[in-house]
């Protein structure tokens, strides 16, 4: 496959609902009631029930994995958590926006990727890149 720098992806939308929340909170074995109790939620601080930020972190990756058309081409992927999504108790939940480009060929079969994840019109992840193998 021949990528060239500059190439933006697909953009992705995902919807994350409460009922994800939970399905993630049983494979992660992470019951933090932020992620379900808007009491407990609340209390600390947050607006509300907010998604684990290693989910939206496996959501923000899809971008990249459905382009490439093989999750194991990612090489390296990391990101640093900059806002919560808040996941109100409704049936259409949390939209999260995603969007990615190529930014650099760094000359070993692999490129950066570049991505950014929104909610609500903010970026959610900081300093979001997957380093993919394209050749």
């Amino acid at each position: 496959m021949t990528v060239e720098v500059g190439t933006e992806l697909p953009a992705l939308s995902v919807r994350l609902r409460r009922d994800d929340l939970v399905r993630y909170a049983g494979a992660s074995l992470d019951f933090n009631p932020i992620h379900w109790n808007e009491k407990t939620a609340k209390d600390v601080g947050l607006p509300d029930v907010i998604a684990h930020g290693m989910l939206t972190m496996a959501v923000a990756s899809r971008i990249v994995a459905e382009w490439i058309g093989d999750p194991g081409a990612i090489v390296e992927y990391g990101c640093r958590f900059g806002r919560p999504v808040v996941v109100p108790n409704d049936d259409e939940g949390a939209l999260v926006e995603v969007t990615a480009k190529v930014t650099k060929d760094l000359g070993d079969g692999t490129v950066k990727v570049n991505i950014n994840a929104a909610f609500d019109g903010k970026s959610v992840l900081t300093g979001a890149f997957a380093r993919v193998r394209v050749g």
